[in-house]
């Protein structure tokens, strides 16, 4: 039967996703419709959606979904390429695609701000941070010092003097940040863009500009639409979630309705990809990847990736339906699906006799003209996967280039299976250099743009396993084993998805026939999904091959969902070891306590009653589908 009952006579049509009563401050978004200038293919399909003065909007979903490019166009703007094709933006009862363009420009920054992802792209590298914060102040010149150390203040950043007389480098990203929210609160604007502002920041530093967020919407109750894809930080920040999938919002209501009685399978889908820092759970990446918005299919978008999909999903479009007050979702089935507690991971046993450690440090020191590690002594288990954390400047990054040759000013000793390194990698011998693989943040780092997946393999390859064959073959299975299709081996880096560049760094890293595989903070730029997919690769690899892992993050829930090993690392120093789940269970270092606190977790909105009145019981395995 197509739907379910719940669906067809609970649920009440709506006009809109997301939409509610006419305000004349605020943002009031209606059918906003985005095409492609060359065809007209629809990028954003009439989503609408209100945010009320000092309420905070999540927008989420994957990469791709369209959410950047509806931030934007609330500020009028559509990338290359794009056009606002149709529906209404309002901001502050201004109607902002009405405006000739001259009155368009003066709304930004003054009734309007965007905040990007990068604060790098939002301040200019050669000018000191008071040129720059004086432009977005109203006030006279003669009260501009005083409203300067206001800003400065409203952020959290002490001792302004320095801080105004700064180059935006000087300062760490964190700061720069805050920075960034600084100026963009500075006008007392009607309406704020968020887009991914802490993706790359440390949890104690994400911690901290999200709560300055809330404080400043409501301080200066301005209306804020919160770009993200981490449902866990939405879960904590938003009033309101919408959430997007292939142009269109399919779910949205309030942050307690959306995400503790999810009603879409898309969300849901989102959810189980979360990690939780409380518990080591197996993370699920959705599988597919979203249409090609020129290739859309006939019916609901998502039904090729939904396991609640029937025969009718592939042929009707589902129109938006009132599932309770303010919750609306895009779903035939609705009413069907089944809240299921998440799976926990198994515990990987140590061995039973001591081992010889893989890798050892002992008294090693770094340097960037300051000493910035100290006396570092730590051995790595084979076969282990071992997650080295700590905030933003406490020198994980530094430990593990020093481990690979890629930071030479250190001292003390590291040896590989009782074997010294030498400091830099060049002065290492092939096979050290083959025995440890190093896969970067941004992938660009481990392939050349210029070179096909394939090249970039085989160039590894060859160097680093000299008087060995490399075939086709092979450089297809390591593809493979990733989760990559064969045409991959033929494409260019540009030519990927985040995700797939990212596995195919790992598989660069993978042919090499590495022993010690280092992934310096891997997923920090990928959506949930992705990430999740990342996980569980990684976890293969290592029951499948024996593989020893290093895994630097900030993510204290993907830590616990991966490594069975962690170091704590603070101000250069190592803190707190141990294995993972006793660590994280009962912190005794300061810092690791505070890195739990300072992890986002869903909180009350996860745990809201579901649509029927189940709750998860003490147990968690409460699995009841919604009524119907």
């Amino acid at each position: 039967m197509m739907g379910s009952l719940f669906a067809k006579t609970m649920a009440k049509p709506a006009a809109g996703l997301g939409a509610a009563k006419p305000t004349s401050a605020g943002i009031a978004v209606r059918q906003l419709t985005i095409n492609t200038t060359d065809g007209g293919v629809p990028i954003v399909r009439g989503i609408s959606f209100t945010v009320a003065p000092g309420s905070i909007l999540g927008l989420v979903g994957e990469s791709g979904s369209g959410k950047t490019t509806a931030g934007l166009a609330l500020l009028g703007y559509a990338r290359s390429g794009l056009k606002i094709a149709g529906g209404s933006v309002s901001i502050g009862g201004v109607s902002m695609l009405d405006l000739p363009e001259r009155e368009l420009v003066a709304m930004r920054g003054r009734e309007i701000t965007y905040v990007p992802q990068d604060p790098a792209t939002a301040l200019h590298p050669g000018l000191r941070l008071r040129t720059q914060m004086a432009e977005c102040l109203r006030q006279p010149s003669g009260a501009r010092e005083q409203a300067l150390h206001g800003m400065l203040q409203d952020v959290g950043l002490p001792d302004p003097a320095r801080i105004l007389a700064s180059y935006p480098h000087e300062l760490s990203g964190g700061q720069q940040q805050r920075i960034a929210i600084a100026m963009a609160f500075a006008a007392k604007p009607q309406a704020i863009v968020m887009d991914e502002p802490t993706t790359a920041l440390d949890v104690t530093t994400q911690t901290r500009v999200l709560q300055l967020v809330r404080a400043l919407a409501q301080q200066h109750r301005t209306a804020v639409v919160y770009v993200s894809h981490d449902l866990a930080v939405i879960a904590s920040l938003a009033d309101q979630v919408a959430v997007m999938y292939s142009g269109e919002i399919v779910e949205s209501g309030t942050a307690a309705q959306v995400i503790g009685r999810r009603l879409h399978p898309y969300t849901h889908a989102l959810l189980r990809a979360v990690p939780d820092p409380d518990r080591a759970l197996w993370l699920e990446g959705l599988p597919g990847q979203a249409p090609d918005p020129a290739q859309r299919p006939p019916g609901c978008v998502f039904a090729p990736r939904c396991g609640l999909a029937e025969p009718a999903c592939t042929t009707q479009s589902p129109d938006p339906v009132l599932a309770e007050p303010d919750h609306m979702v895009r779903c035939f089935r609705a009413g069907s699906l089944h809240i299921a507690a998440p799976r926990l991971l198994p515990a990987v046993p140590r061995p039973a006799q001591p081992v010889s450690p893989l890798l050892r440090l002992t008294a090693v020191q770094a340097w960037h003209g300051r000493k910035v590690l100290h006396d570092i002594a730590l051995d790595i288990a084979p076969g282990r996967a071992t997650a080295i954390v700590g905030e933003s400047g406490s020198g994980k990054t530094t430990l593990v280039r020093c481990i690979a040759g890629l930071h030479s000013a250190w001292t003390g000793e590291i040896a590989l299976a009782g074997q010294p390194l030498a400091t830099k990698a060049k002065a290492r011998p092939l096979e050290q250099l083959r025995r440890i693989q190093y896969v970067f943040q941004n992938p660009y780092a481990s392939l050349n743009p210029r070179q096909t997946i394939g090249q970039s393999l085989l160039v590894a390859a060859r160097h680093l396993r000299r008087g060995e064959r490399i075939s086709r073959n092979e450089t297809l299975a390591v593809l493979a084993s990733v989760g990559l299709p064969a045409a991959v081996i033929d494409a260019l880096p540009g030519q990927l998805s985040g995700g797939q560049r990212q596995r195919a760094a790992i598989a660069r890293g993978l042919i090499c026939q590495p022993e010690l595989l280092i992934c310096d903070e891997v997923t920090s730029a990928l959506d949930v999904s992705i990430q999740a997919t990342v996980i569980e690769l990684l976890t293969r690899l290592q029951a499948e091959r024996g593989l020893t892992i290093l895994f630097v993050a900030h993510n204290i829930g993907l830590v616990r969902s991966l490594a069975q090993d962690i170091v704590v690392m603070q101000a250069g120093q190592l803190v707190e070891s141990g294995e993972t789940q006793t660590v994280l269970s009962a912190p005794i270092a300061a810092e690791t306590i505070r890195l739990m606190r300072s992890a986002p977790r869903f909180g009350a909105a996860a745990q809201d009653e579901f649509h029927d009145g189940a709750a998860l019981d003490a147990s968690g395995m409460e699995a009841k589908p919604l009524r119907g």
